[in-house]
């Protein structure tokens, strides 16, 4: 009989794995590939704030308030999917992320989405949102074999998560529904189309790249 994960100690203890990095190792092996991984734990404290909402903005703008799951974004994604007659929107919050990575992987089923939803359940009820937020913001895959922001930040960028740009914060954002197809420095139509959607949100919320380019500009 399935059990549910303990997330009691995660209150305590960072993970040392997780069942997505479990998997990307079996996969690269299956394939006779060679499997590096970068990953570097940073607390919440060192990780640019901007860089934090930018990423709460687009993947669930209602984390702070929700307890768990988001049913206003599950009928406003149902409703997308069934207008246009497929599946292009998701609704999972950042806690059901956080259990998919740490637990279950990207398996596809009906049984995972009910474990998941059940260990995002006891997340939330062991977890602040800020420690949620910190676990979440480590493990999550921001390109192969690339886990956690501050690896992210160093890989693309030259730099730590506590220096990320406003501009770059958008762009490590934008990427996560698929990190491993889409490079956050490019100029795809995917990026950029998500980019200009979260670059308006923020600027709503008082975050201004123009203003951020300015001071640079001023600056120099």
């Amino acid at each position: 009989m399935w059990t549910l994960p303990d997330a009691t100690e995660l209150a305590r203890k960072n993970p040392k794995i997780t069942a997505l990095m479990e998997q990307r190792k079996a996969e690269a092996q299956a394939a006779g590939r060679r499997h590096s991984v970068q990953w570097t734990w940073v607390p919440l404290k060192r990780i640019a704030p901007h860089a934090y909402l930018a990423v709460v903005t687009m993947e669930d703008d209602r984390f702070w308030r929700h307890e768990g799951f988001d049913f206003v974004e599950m009928k406003e994604a149902a409703q997308k999917n069934w207008e246009e007659k497929r599946y292009r929107r998701g609704a999972s919050t950042i806690t059901q992320q956080l259990a998919k990575n740490l637990y279950f992987g990207t398996e596809k089923s009906l049984w995972r989405k009910v474990r998941e939803a059940a260990a995002a359940w006891k997340i939330e009820r062991a977890l602040p949102k800020r420690r949620t937020l910190e676990i979440y913001l480590n493990v999550v895959e921001w390109g192969d074999g690339i886990y956690g922001i501050e690896a992210a930040a160093r890989h693309y960028f030259g730099k730590s998560a506590a220096d990320l740009s406003v501009e770059e914060a958008v762009r490590l954002a934008v990427v996560l529904p698929n990190p491993r197809r889409y490079d956050p420095r490019g100029s795809s139509a995917f990026v950029e189309n998500r980019r200009a959607v979260l670059v308006e949100r923020l600027t709503r919320k008082g975050v201004s790249i123009d203003a951020e380019l300015s001071s640079a500009t001023s600056g120099s």
